[in-house]
């Protein structure tokens, strides 16, 4: 009777072990930020995006160099004028600040939705082929290897070669 419950929680751990390494996924690994900054799409958003960063840079360095030079202009007159003059003036020079700092705000903003414009549709486009790769590789996870992406070890197959020449890069 013990032999037959052993042969029977034996067969029963087998059955188990079976059908757990049968039921493991294939997984496999990909660096997207490699992938993204290999895409000429991307590398052509950046550029358009640093343009539009050193433009609104020239505009906000004209505005507080106009800025500084009013102050200094305020600063040195400010003897010979009034009190009433001079508050004014320094009124008027906090208010420049304030426009200043709401440009800079301003900047931050556009920028940031062009570059959330400019980088979705090449974030899509990636994401669509490691997803066409790896359905036809036959694996069902892929996890960014990247550092700081949740992986532990990357031991698995890298899909990267595969999926660049799949968008043609």
């Amino acid at each position: 009777m013990k032999h037959l419950k052993r042969i029977a929680v034996a067969l029963v751990l087998f059955v188990a072990a079976t059908s757990f390494v049968q039921a493991q996924s294939k997984i496999a690994h990909i660096d997207v930020t490699e992938l993204l900054s290999a895409m000429p799409a991307m590398k052509n958003a950046e550029a358009e995006l640093q343009k539009l960063s050193e433009t609104y840079n020239a505009d906000i360095e004209s505005s507080i160099t106009e800025f500084q030079n009013k102050a200094t202009q305020y600063q040195n007159e400010a003897p010979s004028k009034s009190k009433e003059e001079n508050e004014k003036r320094a009124v008027e020079l906090q208010g420049i600040q304030k426009n200043i700092g709401e440009a800079q705000q301003a900047a931050q903003r556009e920028l940031q939705k062009k570059q959330n414009e400019l980088f979705a549709p090449i974030s899509d486009k990636a994401k669509a082929a490691i997803e066409k790769v790896a359905a036809a590789q036959g694996y069902d996870y892929v996890i960014d290897a990247q550092a700081g992406g949740g992986l532990i070890v990357a031991n698995g197959k890298n899909l990267l070669a595969e999926v660049k020449k799949e968008l043609g890069i």
